[in-house]
C-alpha cells in the first residue's frame, strides 16, 4: 500500500476513491480542464490484514467495498466443514452409493493439494 502523506491521504488511493466517488477524473493535460467520465468499468480489489508491512487504507475509501473476511480453521475442521458440504451434495443430487461413499477419501486429497 502506499505510504500516507502528511495529513493522512494516500494519493494513488485517493484517485481509486475519486473514480469511485464521481465516475471519473479531471484531464490535466487539456488547458480547459474537462471532466472525464470512466464508463463501463468495475473496481475489485484484494488485500491482506494490516500489519507486517501492510498498511491501512483509509474509511473514505473503504466504505465502498464489502469487507469479507476468513478465519484459519484447523485441518479436523476444514475436513468436517467440506465433507458435510460434500455429503450433502452426493444426497441433493442422487449420486449412487459408491461414488457418495468416497467423500472422505475426495476431502483428504482435495486437502492435500489445496495443502
Amino acid at each position: 500500500m502506499p505510504k500516507k502523506e502528511n495529513y493522512g491521504a494516500q494519493p494513488p488511493i485517493e484517485i481509486l476513491r475519486q473514480l469511485i466517488d464521481q465516475g471519473g477524473w479531471y484531464d490535466r493535460k487539456d488547458p480547459k480542464h474537462p471532466f472525464r467520465n470512466i464508463v463501463d468499468t468495475m473496481l475489485v480489489t484484494a488485500m491482506g490484514t494490516p500489519g507486517g508491512g501492510k498498511s491501512f487504507i483509509t474509511p473514505r475509501f473503504q466504505r465502498h467495498f464489502n469487507i469479507v473476511a476468513f478465519a484459519v480453521f484447523d485441518d479436523n475442521s476444514m475436513h468436517s466443514i467440506f465433507r458435510s458440504i460434500l455429503k450433502w451434495y452426493f444426497r441433493t443430487n442422487g449420486f449412487s452409493p459408491d461414488v457418495a461413499g468416497m467423500e472422505q477419501k475426495i476431502v483428504t486429497a482435495t486437502m492435500k493439494v489445496y495443502e
